[in-house]
C-alpha cells in the first residue's frame, strides 16, 4: 500500500491563497496528521440584463467556440483581440459540446489552466492558472468574488452558467483582493428576451442521476424572467458523494433602453464527502475514511442585483451587489493515520459564512484630440464574516462508520474581513493603437477571534495596485501587445507573535500576439510571461497555534498558445499548449530555493475536435467530439524528491438532434459523453500528500427544448 496525506494545518483564521491543502486541514486535521442564434439547432438568445459590464457582450458570441468579446478583463465591453492580456473564454456552446459536468471539466481545455492537483474532490473547484491555485482567491461569479474564509465555500453548478472567463495574471486593479494567477469569472444564466424552455435528464456513472430545467422569457414588454433548477443524486468516484439541489430565479425590469435592473437569487443544498484522501492498491482506490462516516453538507444562498442606467450625457452607471450565506457541517474519521493507541481519530466541523458585496461603476466616453477614451471609475466594498468550530474525538479501530458518534465541537473562532477599494481605468484608442492604464487603492481590515481564549487580533492593510497595457491592432487582425499588472491578497495566517501576516502580492509582465481577423471564425493567441508571487505564508512552527512567516516567493515564467476554429465543413476545434518554468525563489527553508513548486508541470497540452454532420447529410443532426489532455510529470513536493507521472487522458462526446430529420421531434436531443475513457487512475501528490484522479465516467443525457 502506498499513500501519503496532503499537508493540513489549522490556523483558525482565513484561508491562505497559497495553501489550499492547509486550509482544508483546518477543518479536518486528524490528531495523527499534525505533522503535515444557432447552437446545434438551438437558438441562442441575447440577454437583456447587465452584469457589472459582464453579460452584455458575453452572450453575444455564446453560440460559438470562438468568442470575440470579454467584459471581465476590463469591466467594459471590449473585443478580445483589443484586450492587452491573456483571456480564455469558455462559452455555453463549448460546454455543451464537451458535455461538461463541473467547473474543472469546463476550464481544463484552456491554455494556462491545470486541474486535478488534489485528485477527485467535488468539494472545491481546484483550478490552477499559470501554476498558482485560484480556489481561495480567484473564484468570482458575475464580477464579484466568492470568498472563502476559514473553510466553507460557495460551490458553483456549471449548468447554471452561460459562460466562463479565465483572466490570467494579476487583476487586482479591477477586482481588489485576487490571486496573482488571475481569476475565473463564472457568468450566470440570466433573463433572455424571448421565451425558451429546456428540460434535461441525465444518468451515468457512478450512480449519477440528474434532472435540470431552464425556463425563461418575457412576462410583458418590461419584465423578463428566468428560472434554472437542478436536482442531482450522484455517488461520484470512489464512494464520494456529489448530491446537489438548487433553484436559481432571476427577474429583469427594463423600463427603457437606458435602464435595466435585474434581481437574481440562488438557493442550493448539497452533500459530498468531507475527506477525499485516498490511496491506490493496484488498480483499486481506497479512502482513508469510512464512507459511512464521511459527510459534508452545505446550504448556500445568494441574493443580488445588477443595475445599469445610461444618462443622456453619455455616462453610464452600474451597480452590482450581492449577499451570500454558506452553512456547512461536516465530519469524517481516519482509519489509516491512526492515533498512537491504535484508535481512529474523528473530526467534526461547522462553518457559517456570510458575505456582503457591492461594486459601483461610472463609465464615460470622450475624446481628447485624436484619442478616444473610455474612462471607468469605481468604488467597491466587501464584508465577509465567518464563525468556525471544530471538534475531535476517537473511536476503536474497526468501529462501523454508521455507529460512530460525531465529536462535540470544542474549538470556536471568528473571522471578519472588510475591504474597500477605489479604482480608475482609462482605455485609450488612437489610430490602431490601444492602451489601458489603471490604478486602485484598497483598505482592508481583518479581525480574527479565538472565542475560547477570548482574544482578538486586528490587522489593517492598505495596498496600491496598478496595470498598464499597450496593443497595436493591424488591419489584418494581428495584435501584438505588452502588459504589466500587480495583485494582492490579504493574508489569513498568524505570525509567531499572533499577528496576522502581511498580504501576499503578485506582479507580472506579459507580452503576446493575438490574431482574430474581423468576420472570421478563428482565433490564435500566444503569450509569454513572468509572474512573481511574493510574501507567501510559510509554515514556521507550532506553539499552541500554527504560525507562519511572509517569506515565500515563487517565480513563474511561461509560454501559452491557444487556438480556436470553426470550419465551414462542421469541424470545430479548441487547442491549447502551455509551457511553464516554475521556481522557488525565496523560502523559509533555504534548501528549497531553486526547486520547482509542488505539482507544477512544465508541459500541458489539450485538443478538442468536434464534427457536426452537415444538414444535407443522411446523418444530419449527429455531432461527435473527441479530446485529449496531456500533462508532463511534476514534483510531488517542494523538496523535489519525487515526481507525479505524466499522463494523457481521453474524452469523447456524441449527440444527436432528432429534430434534424424528424420535424415532429424538433427540440429533442440525446447525448452520450465519457471522460477519462481509458480509466487511468493516477495518483497525484501535492505538497507531499497524495490523491487519486477521477475515474472513467460515462453520462447519458436526454434534453428537450421548446
Amino acid at each position: 500500500m502506498t499513500y501519503s496525506l496532503n499537508q493540513l494545518r489549522p490556523h483558525g483564521h482565513l484561508l491562505s491563497s497559497t495553501i489550499l491543502a492547509g486550509a482544508m486541514a483546518i477543518a479536518f486535521m486528524p490528531v495523527a496528521a499534525l505533522a503535515q442564434d444557432q447552437t446545434d439547432g438551438t437558438t441562442q438568445l441575447a440577454p437583456i440584463v447587465v452584469n457589472g459590464a459582464s453579460t452584455d457582450a458575453a452572450s453575444e458570441d455564446n453560440n460559438t467556440v470562438v468568442p470575440k468579446r470579454s467584459s471581465s478583463a476590463l469591466k467594459t465591453d471590449t473585443p478580445l483581440v483589443e484586450t492587452p492580456r491573456s483571456v480564455s473564454v469558455v462559452t455555453r456552446k463549448e460546454m455543451e459540446q464537451r458535455a461538461v459536468t463541473d467547473m474543472i471539466q469546463a476550464t481544463r481545455y484552456s491554455s494556462g489552466v491545470t486541474t486535478g492537483a488534489f485528485g477527485y474532490d467535488p468539494r472545491f473547484d481546484q483550478i490552477y492558472i499559470r501554476g498558482i491555485e485560484t480556489t481561495t482567491a480567484g473564484d468570482f461569479r458575475d464580477g464579484l468574488r466568492q470568498p472563502i474564509m476559514t473553510y466553507g465555500s460557495f460551490a458553483t453548478e456549471v449548468y447554471t452558467l452561460d459562460r466562463i472567463e479565465v483572466l490570467k495574471g494579476p487583476v487586482s486593479v479591477m477586482y481588489g483582493a485576487a490571486s496573482a494567477a488571475g481569476i475565473v469569472n463564472r457568468i450566470s444564466k440570466l433573463p433572455l428576451e424571448e421565451a425558451h424552455h429546456e428540460v434535461e435528464l441525465q444518468y451515468g456513472t457512478v450512480g449519477r442521476k440528474q434532472a435540470a430545467f431552464d425556463f425563461g422569457g418575457p412576462i410583458n414588454d418590461e419584465l423578463f424572467y428566468r428560472m434554472v433548477g437542478v436536482a442531482r443524486e450522484g455517488e461520484g468516484s470512489y464512494d464520494i458523494a456529489d448530491d446537489r439541489y438548487l433553484l436559481q430565479p432571476s427577474f429583469t425590469w427594463k423600463p427603457s433602453d437606458d435602464t435595466t435592473f435585474t434581481v437574481y437569487g440562488l438557493a442550493q443544498k448539497g452533500e459530498t464527502s468531507a475527506s477525499a484522501w485516498s490511496y491506490l492498491e493496484g488498480d483499486d482506490v481506497f479512502l482513508y475514511t469510512d464512507p459511512d462516516f464521511n459527510s459534508q453538507k452545505v446550504e448556500q444562498y445568494q441574493l443580488g442585483y445588477q443595475l445599469e442606467h445610461e444618462f443622456d450625457n453619455g455616462l453610464t452607471f452600474r451597480q452590482n451587489a450581492r449577499v451570500g450565506d454558506v452553512d456547512l457541517t461536516a465530519h469524517y474519521l481516519n482509519r489509516v493515520l491512526v492515533n498512537t493507541d491504535g484508535t481512529w481519530p474523528t473530526t467534526s466541523v461547522t462553518d457559517d459564512m456570510r458575505t456582503y458585496q457591492i461594486d459601483n461603476q461610472l463609465e464615460g466616453q470622450f475624446d481628447t484630440g485624436s484619442i478616444a477614451h473610455t474612462l471607468l471609475t469605481g468604488l467597491d466594498y466587501t464584508y465577509v464574516t465567518s464563525d468556525f468550530a471544530m471538534g475531535s474525538g476517537s473511536v476503536a479501530a474497526g468501529t462501523p462508520g454508521s455507529s460512530v458518534a460525531i465529536p462535540a465541537l470544542t474549538t470556536f473562532s471568528g473571522s471578519d474581513l472588510s475591504q474597500t477599494g477605489i479604482y480608475a481605468q482609462d482605455q485609450m484608442e488612437f489610430g490602431n493603437w490601444r492602451a489601458v492604464g489603471g490604478l486602485r487603492y484598497d483598505w482592508a481590515h481583518q479581525e480574527s477571534t479565538d472565542k475560547v481564549a477570548g482574544t482578538t487580533d486586528v490587522k489593517d492593510d492598505g495596498v496600491l495596485s496598478g496595470q498598464l497595457g499597450l496593443l497595436y491592432l493591424f488591419d489584418n487582425g494581428i495584435a501584438p501587445y505588452v502588459s504589466y499588472g500587480t495583485s494582492f491578497v490579504p493574508s489569513t495566517n498568524l505570525s509567531v507573535t499572533g499577528e496576522v501576516l502581511d498580504p501576499t502580492k503578485g506582479r507580472q509582465i506579459e507580452a503576446g500576439v493575438k490574431y482574430q481577423p474581423d468576420g472570421e471564425s478563428f482565433s490564435l493567441n500566444a503569450a509569454v510571461y513572468q509572474l512573481v508571487e511574493t510574501g507567501k505564508p510559510q509554515y514556521a512552527g507550532y506553539s499552541s497555534f500554527y504560525y507562519y512567516e511572509n517569506s515565500g516567493e515563487n517565480t513563474y515564467t511561461g509560454f501559452e498558445l491557444e487556438g480556436r476554429n470553426e470550419f465551414d465543413n462542421g469541424i470545430s476545434l479548441v487547442a491549447a499548449y502551455t509551457y511553464a518554468h516554475a521556481e522557488i525563489t525565496d523560502n523559509i527553508d533555504p534548501t528549497l530555493i531553486g526547486n520547482a513548486p509542488s505539482t507544477a508541470p512544465r508541459h500541458v497540452a489539450s485538443l478538442w475536435v468536434n464534427y457536426a454532420v452537415p444538414d444535407d447529410s443522411v446523418l444530419a443532426g449527429l455531432s461527435v467530439g473527441a479530446g485529449i489532455r496531456a500533462t508532463s510529470d511534476s514534483f510531488t513536493s517542494d523538496a523535489n524528491t519525487g515526481k507525479n507521472a505524466g499522463a494523457a487522458y481521453f474524452d469523447a462526446a456524441l449527440s444527436y438532434d432528432f429534430g434534424a430529420k424528424s420535424p415532429d421531434l424538433k427540440g429533442l436531443s440525446l447525448s452520450i459523453s465519457a471522460t477519462n475513457l481509458a480509466d487511468r487512475r493516477e495518483e497525484v501528490c501535492t505538497d507531499g500528500y497524495c490523491y487519486t484522479g477521477q475515474s472513467r465516467t460515462v453520462l447519458g443525457s436526454l434534453k428537450y427544448k421548446w
